[in-house]
């Protein structure tokens, strides 16, 4: 089995004991990402929307980094604080996956790391 440890400097680092993604066996599975901005290591975004766009935008640097992409993903997990933003991250999400979309859970929990409003975790095919 090979397993490789994936980094991107164009993503927030591990706020813990993780990588950003493990490349196993043809998949890439990512940690999740909250919407930490990789330049200044802080939320940014006040708005469901904004922190919807900077994980995405992390997700996006850690799949390259990986050597791959959304249209590959298989699989995403989202977390989100509030399920009354569900309608608002389904409008921002889907313009990632435009046609043939990933399967998809999404979970509304108590508490995220650094207080976010959401996290998004993805498994892709190399």
């Amino acid at each position: 089995m090979s397993r490789t440890v994936i980094t991107s400097q164009k993503a927030p680092a591990a706020i813990g004991p993780y990588s950003q993604a493990i490349k196993a066996n043809g998949f890439v599975f990512t940690s999740g990402q909250i919407p930490i901005s990789p330049a200044s290591g802080t939320i940014e975004a006040k708005d469901i929307e904004g922190q919807v766009r900077q994980v995405m935008a992390n997700l996006d640097e850690v799949l390259k980094a990986a050597g791959t992409d959304f249209s590959k993903v298989v699989k995403t997990t989202i977390f989100l604080a509030d399920m009354n933003d569900f309608a608002k991250v389904n409008e921002i999400y889907a313009k990632a996956f435009p046609k043939e979309p990933p399967a998809r859970s999404t979970i509304q929990v108590a508490r995220l790391p650094k207080d976010a409003k959401i996290e998004i975790e993805m498994t892709a095919l190399l």
